[in-house]
């Protein structure tokens, strides 16, 4: 087992509370019934002190953008907030900077609008909620967005449908990384029903 991977999830005022507390969740999880810390999870956000997500729920980031440590995985979350988030040149900066070093890029739901904004998602099958797929191809007019799919892998960027389906998502990550046992595993203790999406797949090759 490689040493822990370090993931970071952008909040910002107005995110989604389950894009952000589901793969938290999954990635904290994993590996913990056989004593592993593959994962390393925290928050980040744009400055110090309490963030506010959707409907009052506050969270207190573990690092601000200034002072994030190098990071394998990048995840942006979705939520109203994005609508703010993406014409923000502080994160757009910050977000292409750390994607360009990260192993991973993952979006949920309205994070990809985010990302589309940097050009991330340029050429590559990309999804978001469904109430934001004309949005998204707005924002993102080089990229392909599909819809139908609970998420779609591009090898290093992969976004998701909305809200749980980011937990669909991580759990693919966390099989993509560690194996189908320890997702297997992550998803029972969640006692969650994973949806593994594979017709909503895209070809990581693209």
């Amino acid at each position: 087992m490689p040493d822990s991977r370090r993931v970071a999830i952008l909040v910002f005022d107005d995110a989604e509370v389950l894009d952000v507390c589901g793969p938290f969740e999954v990635f904290s999880v994993a590996g913990r019934r056989h004593d592993l810390v593959p994962f390393d999870v925290g928050l980040v956000a744009e400055r110090p002190g309490p963030v506010t997500l959707r409907n009052g729920f506050s969270v207190n980031p573990r690092w601000t953008i200034d002072d994030c440590p190098p990071t394998q995985l990048l995840i942006v979350p979705g939520g109203y907030g994005t609508r703010r988030e993406m014409n923000n040149p502080v994160v757009l900066e910050w977000v292409r900077q750390r994607a360009e070093a990260a192993e991973l890029v993952l979006s949920v739901c309205t994070g990809s609008l985010i990302l589309g904004k940097t050009g991330l998602l340029d050429g590559l099958e990309v999804t978001t909620h469904f109430g934001a797929m004309d949005l998204l191809r707005q924002t993102a007019p080089k990229a392909h967005v599909r819809t139908g799919g609970r998420f779609w892998d591009n090898g290093k960027v992969i976004t998701s449908a909305g809200v749980s389906a980011g937990l669909d998502m991580s759990l693919h990550v966390v099989a993509r990384l560690l194996g189908d046992e320890l997702a297997e595993e992550a998803a029972d203790y969640m006692e969650y029903h994973w949806d593994r999406g594979e017709e909503g797949m895209g070809d990581e090759g693209l």
